[in-house]
């Protein structure tokens, strides 16, 4: 299976378990792996035969500012039905970081995968 890759994605959405946290907009950092055979657009050199990752970020930034979640294991889990089911992935692969949430913390967060059922 090949692999279409979006790395260090800034996106801002209302996350967090307490109700004060959701009240404001955070930036998550987000990986993304998306598995999708690659061969005919490799040989097309045409962007019907991939998936347009541009219109995937362009679709995260929106489902983003339109949702709320609690947990990031929610919002991967969203974000990877999303790219599974709007956008005809095989399977994907998502690591969701909330940056310097705690004093002494780089990044805390989940990495999840899912695959087409």
């Amino acid at each position: 299976m090949d692999t279409i890759f979006i790395s260090e994605l800034k996106v801002k959405t209302k996350l967090g378990l307490p109700a004060w946290e959701r009240m404001i907009a955070q930036t998550v950092i987000l990986d993304i792996e998306i598995g999708y055979d690659l061969a005919k657009a490799c040989k097309s050199d045409a962007i019907v035969d991939t998936i347009d990752y541009g219109a995937v970020v362009a679709r995260i930034h929106d489902t983003l500012k339109e949702h709320s979640f609690q947990l990031v294991e929610a919002l991967a889990e969203h974000v990877c039905q999303l790219i599974l089911k709007e956008f005809g992935a095989v399977s994907v692969k998502i690591k969701v970081a909330k940056p310097a949430i705690l004093p002494g913390l780089k990044a805390l967060g989940v990495v999840i995968q899912r695959t087409l059922d």
